[in-house]
């Protein structure tokens, strides 16, 4: 049978993170897999490849939290806000102090507009915004709303500014470091960016990229059940059992809090599927794992 279940890889420099689903697919034998949230090829740290039936999981993963360690440098401009593009170095522009720096941070807090970058993987008329950058097109995206949850300064020693960010989905860290330095009069991209954490999954318990190799991949594999461990759970019998496989609704078993979804897990702790409620008392089918083995 072909692996099921997620594993958290430390992705290296210079791969995209298909090629990192490519590889992680290939070790395990499993034909169906996908990645929990894009990294750059520049960019390193967490990826969470999430196998088999487990493709149906990567958005409760996508929706977590994420913390970004990112270094930006002053005087530097490029399309791209990072160095996959041309740079420009930029003369005659202020050198922020420690104590600007901290006095504006906070502006960048919480629930903020933000511009994405003009080479991005957002669509603009069924396209690419980065396609349509790298062709010379204009590229004009409107400003959307993302939350970050935190932001401290880990080192600056000009022209670099370490960054630790805590963010939402949906979040360009790139822009956060344009849009500090434009805010402080100057600009700045960004030159490396790790990502530390994404939910529960931390970069010092992730895969080593020399480990992602048939002889070592399956000690990293973590169950279904982790995708979701901060979800609500409710126990069913072999009857929900049954009724959550054929995607209907459950009476609803005495629930210790509220909440929007549940994990409805067997007597074993076998992930079955997500639950909301529906009518008084009853739960209704989200997402149904009964079709296959769960573990």
């Amino acid at each position: 049978m072909a692996t099921v279940g997620l594993i958290n890889v430390n992705k290296p420099a210079g791969l995209t993170s298909r090629d990192v689903v490519d590889r992680v697919a290939r070790v395990t034998g499993q034909k169906k897999a996908g990645h929990a949230g894009t990294l750059d090829p520049m960019a390193t740290g967490v990826l969470v490849v999430c196998l088999g039936w487990c493709t149906r999981l990567i958005e409760y993963v996508q929706g977590r939290p994420k913390r970004y360690r990112a270094t930006f440098v002053f005087g530097q401009s490029s399309p791209s806000d990072d160095r996959e593009t041309e740079v420009t170095l930029a003369a005659d522009l202020p050198h922020p102090t420690r104590a600007q720096i901290d006095r504006v941070l906070p502006e960048f807090q919480g629930e903020i507009m933000q511009r994405p970058p003009a080479y991005s993987a957002l669509k603009i008329n069924g396209k690419r915004a980065y396609h349509l950058a790298r062709k010379g097109r204009e590229v004009d995206l409107e400003p959307r709303p993302v939350h970050v949850y935190e932001q401290h300064v880990v080192r600056y020693d000009f022209p670099e500014l370490v960054l630790d960010i805590a963010c939402g989905q949906g979040t360009y860290v790139r822009s956060l470091g344009r849009d500090l330095a434009e805010r402080l009069g100057t600009v700045a991209l960004m030159s490396a960016l790790e990502r530390t954490s994404i939910g529960s999954f931390a970069v010092e318990e992730a895969c080593p990229w020399a480990e992602v190799e048939r002889e070592h991949i399956l000690k990293w594999l973590s169950p279904p059940r982790r995708a979701i461990a901060d979800m609500p759970t409710i126990t069913v019998d072999d009857d929900d059992r049954a009724e959550i496989a054929l995607g209907r609704p459950i009476i609803s078993p005495p629930l210790e809090v509220w909440a929007h979804e549940y994990a409805a897990l067997d007597a074993a702790g076998t992930l079955l599927g997500v639950m909301a409620p529906d009518q008084p008392g009853r739960l209704r089918v989200v997402r149904s794992f009964c079709v296959e083995p769960c573990s």
